[in-house]
């Protein structure tokens, strides 16, 4: 009998989405818009510390609409993660705009201030950078946001994979100009799609949504004066989101006990645990390690390994500036030899799903052990 499959990370419902989605359905608001996108907002604004939130239909439009509110546009350069999933960066390329990659930094995996400082040395006209929180983990926003005030530039901070997660006691999601989440299917909530735009700029939430709904002008008839987008949330999926919402900090605390028990267990092989500054909580969205250099077992090894066993696991985000998409495009670093691209080729992401027992767990840690 084949075993149980392990997940990755998948949606974990729990009952409450149900009554939000029946209330959708029993008003007839199943389209875009109505009182669950509306509350929605207000509640993971609230949650967030932020003043005004977009609900959108994914991370990937509200991080398109912050570069739009940002002013970039073509021929501007960008500074991006490079270690981080496509949907960061890619937006810059909608604006017909030009990403310059920044290398990450061993302490958060996160982008680096160093080789961010470097990057406005030789580019001092960029106005506008865009900043990951990789897996969960809050990269050093203090430093970053320091540098780009100092440059004029304004910061984009993608929290898609850090909902929850603190640095220095404030939620990520707030350090940035414009700041957005996701939804996503395997994200720490899900909506099973969807984002969130948030900022404490009312006037640019207000031209968010304004652009999100095709931007129709205020006339009786259908005029545009603006090229729009059809990026609004639909009034189910915030339902589910408000269902979600109210069990997101029982699913961050169940998280961080999946990653503290890999971290004890792993104690006495030769892998390193995904690291976070001291002055950070992350919210364990998923658990990571790299195998130690001049080890002979890979971490493709142990992901087929685990395969074979009917256990998810997956590579380390590829780096942006390996990515052939993005073949020439610049790329700064702090280091003679590329941090993220070293994470990329030692790292394994761990099943991380909260509905794994700790039998499960256990198998998957001894499949693990055992080649080692």
């Amino acid at each position: 009998m084949e075993n149980k499959r392990i997940f990755l990370s998948c949606p974990t419902m729990h009952g409450e989405e149900q009554l939000f989605v029946k209330e959708a359905f029993d008003t007839n608001w199943v389209a875009p818009l109505g009182k669950n996108v509306d509350e929605f907002e207000k509640e993971m604004a609230n949650y967030i510390g932020v003043a005004h939130a977009a609900a959108l239909s994914a991370g990937t439009a509200a991080l398109h609409l912050a570069v739009k509110l940002a002013g970039v546009g073509q021929g501007d350069i960008v500074f991006c993660s490079d270690l981080t999933f496509a949907a960061t960066v890619n937006p810059v390329s909608y604006e017909k705009a030009t990403q310059v990659f920044i290398d990450s930094e061993y302490e958060s995996w996160n982008m680096d201030p160093k080789a961010l400082k470097k990057a406005f040395d030789k580019y001092p006209q960029c106005k506008c950078v865009m900043l990951a929180n990789l897996y969960g983990t809050p990269a050093k926003l203090d430093e970053i946001k320091e540098i780009c005030d100092a440059h004029g530039a304004i910061l984009i901070e993608d929290a898609a994979e850090s909902l929850a997660a603190t640095y220095k006691g404030k939620q990520t999601g707030t350090f940035g100009k414009y700041n957005v989440i996701s939804f996503n299917g395997n994200k720490i909530i899900t909506t099973s799609g969807g984002g969130m735009l948030l900022s404490d700029d009312e006037e640019a939430i207000k031209k968010a949504r304004f652009w999100a709904t095709q931007s129709r002008d205020p006339a009786p008839h259908y005029q545009h004066s603006e090229i729009g987008y059809n990026y609004r949330m639909s009034n189910v999926v915030a339902g589910i989101g408000r269902g979600q919402l109210i069990h997101l900090d029982e699913h961050r605390e169940l998280k961080e006990k999946i990653y503290s028990r890999y971290k004890k267990a792993f104690s006495n092989i030769p892998v390193t645990m995904n690291p976070y500054p001291e002055c950070s909580i992350p919210n364990f969205w998923l658990s990571c390690f790299t195998v130690n250099d001049g080890c002979d077992v890979k971490p493709y090894d142990i992901m087929e390994k685990l395969a074979s066993e009917n256990i998810e696991a997956r590579p380390i985000w590829k780096p942006m500036h390996m990515q052939p998409v993005f073949e020439g495009y610049d790329f700064i670093s702090a280091f003679e030899n590329a941090c993220s691209e070293d994470i990329f080729k030692r790292g394994l992401c761990l099943p991380s799903d909260i509905k794994m027992t700790e039998e499960e767990q256990d198998r998957v840690i001894e499949i693990i052990k055992s080649l080692f």
